[in-house]
C-alpha cells in the first residue's frame, strides 16, 4: 500500500506522477531525453544498466518493469538476474561488462568508482559520452529506487508487461501524454 495518503491501494508509479504533475513532468521529460534520445548507448543498453542498478537496489518495481522493458528492446531474457548473480560470466556484450560494473559500484557507494572504473569504459570502445550516460543512468534509477520505495509502490506483476511495451515501443514521453488522464 502506498505510503503517501490520497495514492491508490495497489497504486503505480503513473499514479505518483500524476499526484505530483509539476516535479513529474521534467523528471519524465529527463528519461526520454536520456535514455530514448541521442546516446553511444543502444535503448536497450540502457535500459539494461537501468534494470541492473534496480536489480542492485532491491527495487523491485523498477526491476521488473525495466528488465522487461530491456528485453522487450532486444536483451537477452534472464540476462539482467544473471548479471546480478556473476557479471563476469553473465550473457552481456564483453562492452557492455565494465559498465554495468561501473553503474554497480556507483551505485553501492558514490565514492566507490575509481579513474580505472572509468579507464575501463572507454578502453572498452566506448567514448566520454557513454561514460557520462552511464553515470546519468545509473544516478537516475537510484534515485527513483528510492522515490518508488520511499512512496511505498509495490510491484503488480500484471502491470510489467504493458509498462514494459509502452516504454519500449512509445517511450517515456507517453508517461507525460497520460498524466492528464486516468489510465484505461
Amino acid at each position: 500500500m502506498p505510503f503517501i495518503p490520497g495514492l491508490p491501494e495497489g497504486g503505480s508509479l503513473l499514479d505518483l506522477f500524476r499526484a505530483f504533475p509539476d516535479t513529474s513532468r521534467p523528471l519524465i521529460a529527463f528519461h526520454e531525453v536520456l535514455l530514448r534520445g541521442p546516446s553511444p548507448f543502444s535503448e536497450a543498453e540502457r535500459e539494461l544498466i537501468a534494470a541492473y542498478v534496480s536489480g542492485l537496489n532491491g527495487c523491485r518495481y523498477c526491476y521488473g518493469v525495466h528488465t522487461a522493458t530491456a528485453e522487450r528492446l532486444g536483451v537477452q531474457a534472464g540476462a539482467v538476474a544473471a548479471a546480478l548473480k556473476d557479471l563476469a560470466s553473465a550473457p552481456i556484450d564483453a562492452r557492455m561488462q565494465p559498465v554495468l560494473a561501473y553503474a554497480g559500484k556507483l551505485t553501492g557507494s558514490v565514492r566507490g568508482v575509481t579513474a580505472a572504473d572509468a579507464r575501463a569504459i572507454l578502453d572498452a570502445g566506448w567514448d566520454p559520452t557513454a561514460l557520462y550516460h552511464t553515470v546519468a543512468v545509473t544516478a537516475l534509477f537510484n534515485f527513483m529506487n528510492r522515490l518508488v520505495e520511499g512512496s511505498g509502490i509495490e510491484l503488480d506483476p500484471a502491470y510489467v508487461k504493458p509498462a514494459a511495451e509502452r516504454l519500449a515501443d512509445r517511450g517515456y514521453g507517453a508517461l507525460i501524454e497520460m498524466l492528464g488522464r486516468p489510465v484505461p
